[in-house]
């Protein structure tokens, strides 16, 4: 099926869990390509709409609202926000982020079921599920924990374990429990409603293996692999507390799958965005001239290739998506992000430590992204790229064709002359590669496209180094003009071609040039730069990123990994069995540390002076490494008060003071619950 020649774009990103802020891999995987395809569309005059939101509902918002004391509607709401920010603030240009709390979507989503429903679509089907009987709930995956039947791991989840990557099923755990109560769960009967994917296979073959055949290898690939292994109902309620309501008789209790409600976010967030932009909402849906996009990570093509347009189809009243150009995963310094893990370059934690360089980002993650198969992101190759590409091609010819346009010709624009045949050469090449990256964004090869963009900043770079015109000016002014013109004019193209790609140095370049809004049929022109204008001075574009930049990033991620492997770490063993009698031998008492110093030549010791109710005595203690004498005056302490005295740097101690040791090695002191009197003992 040949691609259609609409000018009438929605464009799709894949909505974002609001359980936690965004990262590099969902940058690169998603909003940059999407990004870059919808600024090149909007250049070239087409009509877009480009929507996105957080998805806020499902089990892991709750699970989230659990372990931090909120209701899942303050979690949402906290991370919402801070996506939208970070989105913002590198220059990801929605034309509406919306979210799946809202009215809007919660109607939209309901009416999609009941016109499903009452259409017929779906099937009603009773199953056995997990149920926790303390607290009188159905379990979803998510909640319900267990061993692992592939590795023996203890601790993984209903639908995953995070140890081996294995896919699961809750009914395959060993020993299952609910993550809620911690009881091992009953099945119990619940009833659901079903869409019949099995029913829309024949249909999906022919749309997707023969109709669209000019898709990526990998999604093609992966929706060939789920056609060919046969597809089943699957259900689109379940039994929660947290999403839409499912809007039928006897579905009390009952939400939206969240796997049917977020797609549906799509249309409901151009339905807000059409009622605040004076638009028609069903035309970027409905009108066969509109074609949409979706841009996902690999882990949604299965939704968005067959599910969604199945749940489309059904409607009957939608357009199908035309392409759905999804990426494989982006790894960090080698080894999967994972969230859980804090493994991952956090958007907003990038802003505080490289202020200003979200260009920079947006360049490693386009030139490095997983179109067909994972890559790797390592801080020392963001750091060559930016020395060795950005700095020394991209912002040296700039530098250098302001710097020099300043310094001849007090920053105006001087005249065009006669062409050599070099020059024409070289403006030929100019004229053609506007096509070349077009070409490229059209096909979805955006690094491709990227190489492009910086091939006209190696055409001026290699200008100016082969015309040389800071030799010339001396004997051949007119000559050196024409250089100066033609180098302003390759900059100005730069200014729209870099556009998609690094949307703030595009607009540091159109200010720098005093240049009028450009669109993409501008781009190849000579004649950007009108003659006599007068340009801004020179600023550096980027800067060179020193290795104590890297080593502190590599140094974070370092830390993470000892965090990751300490949190991990198996216990202690048990040491050998005693007796009860032995155990009663100790005399455990309550203390109060009243003074504290110091022990001289040693780094270990604090020489502590402890009222036990019975006496005040001198403890020496190995705390002096994690306590200052200062903060532990006043301390209630637990004391072995009956431990032979010794000597210990010449003073002798008379007792020991009990503490817990961590598996880092960190000591906290025990002291009961409630406040006791000194002296009182443990039993």
């Amino acid at each position: 099926m040949s691609a259609k020649k609409a000018k009438r774009y929605t464009v799709t990103a894949a909505l974002p869990y609001a359980n936690g802020p965004v990262h590099i891999g969902h940058l690169a995987g998603v909003y940059v390509p999407a990004d870059i395809f919808t600024r090149f569309k909007r250049s070239k005059g087409d009509d877009v709409v480009f929507v996105c939101g957080s998805d806020e509902h499902g089990v892991p918002i709750t699970i989230r609202a659990k372990k931090e004391g909120i209701t899942p509607q303050e979690v949402v709401d906290k991370y919402h926000f801070i996506i939208k920010e970070a989105f913002r603030d590198f220059g990801i240009s929605f034309d509406i982020y919306s979210r799946t709390s809202s009215e809007t979507h919660a109607k939209t989503a309901a009416e999609y079921f009941k016109n499903l429903y009452e259409k017929g679509i779906f099937s009603e089907q009773v199953s056995e599920q997990y149920y926790d009987e303390e607290n009188k709930q159905f379990l979803a995956d998510r909640y319900i924990t267990g061993t692992c039947p592939k590795c023996q791991k203890e601790g993984a989840y209903g639908d995953q374990c995070e140890a081996c990557g294995s896919t699961l099923s809750a009914t395959e755990l060993i020993d299952p429990k609910s993550a809620i109560s911690g009881n091992k769960p009953v099945m119990k009967e619940t009833k659901h409603w079903y869409l019949p994917l099995d029913k829309f296979e024949p249909w999906l073959k022919e749309w997707i293996l023969e109709g669209h055949k000019e898709w990526k290898s990998n999604v093609y690939g992966q929706c060939k692999s789920w056609l060919d292994a046969g597809l089943m109902p699957r259900a689109v309620t379940r039994d929660l507390d947290w999403g839409v309501p499912v809007p039928v008789k006897d579905a009390e209790g009952k939400v939206l799958y969240v796997w049917f409600d977020a797609p549906i976010g799509y249309i409901s967030a151009t339905k807000d965005w059409a009622s605040e932009n004076g638009k028609d909402w069903e035309t970027y849906w409905k009108d066969e001239e509109t074609e949409l996009v979706h841009f996902i990570g690999k882990d949604n093509i299965v939704f968005h290739c067959i599910i969604f347009p199945s749940m489309l189809k059904a409607d009957g009243s939608y357009i199908l998506p035309e392409n759905v150009p999804a990426n494989e995963f982006l790894n960090l310094e080698g080894n999967k992000i994972s969230t859980s893990r804090n493994w991952a370059v956090w958007l907003h934690e990038y802003l505080e430590d490289l202020p200003g360089k979200q260009d920079v980002l947006r360049y490693m993650l386009c030139a490095n992204a997983p179109e067909t198969k994972d890559n790797d992101f390592t801080w020392k190759d963001f750091q060559a790229r930016n020395n060795s590409e950005l700095v020394a091609i991209f912002g040296n010819f700039v530098n250098r064709a302001a710097v020099l346009t300043n310094k001849y010709y007090g920053g105006e624009v001087p005249a065009l002359g006669e062409l050599t045949d070099f020059d024409k050469e070289v403006l030929e090449t100019l004229r053609n590669l506007p096509g070349k990256v077009a070409k490229s964004i059209e096909a979805y090869r955006f690094r491709e496209a990227l190489a492009h963009m910086m091939d006209a900043a190696r055409l001026g770079n290699k200008y100016l180094a082969d015309t040389e015109p800071w030799k010339l000016i001396k004997t051949d002014e007119q000559r050196v003009k024409t250089i100066m013109n033609i180098s302003l004019q390759i900059v100005a193209n730069l200014s729209v071609l870099a556009e998609p790609f690094l949307p703030f140095t595009s607009e540091k370049l159109a200010k720098m040039l005093a240049l009028p809004e450009l669109k993409w049929e501008d781009a190849g022109r000579s004649d950007l730069v009108a003659e006599g204008t007068k340009i801004g001075k020179a600023e550096l574009l980027f800067e060179k990123i020193e290795d104590s930049v890297v080593e502190k990033q590599l140094q974070k991620l370092e830390d993470t990994k000892k965090a990751n492997e300490l949190a991990n770490a198996p216990a202690l063993p048990q040491k050998e069995e005693t007796t009860f009698d032995d155990f009663m031998k100790m005399d455990l008492r309550i203390g109060r540390i009243v003074e504290a110093e110091k022990v001289k030549k040693s780094k270990k010791l604090l020489k502590l002076r402890v009222d036990t109710g019975m006496d005040v005595r001198t403890v020496m203690s190995g705390i002096a490494q994690y306590y200052e004498p200062d903060e532990v005056i006043g301390q209630k302490v637990t004391l072995l008060a009956n431990l032979a005295p010794r000597k210990i740097m010449g003073v002798e101690s008379q007792g020991m003071i009990l503490m817990a040791e961590d598996k880092d090695g960190t000591l906290a002191f025990l002291f009961p619950e409630k406040d006791v009197s000194e002296g009182s003992t443990i039993s």
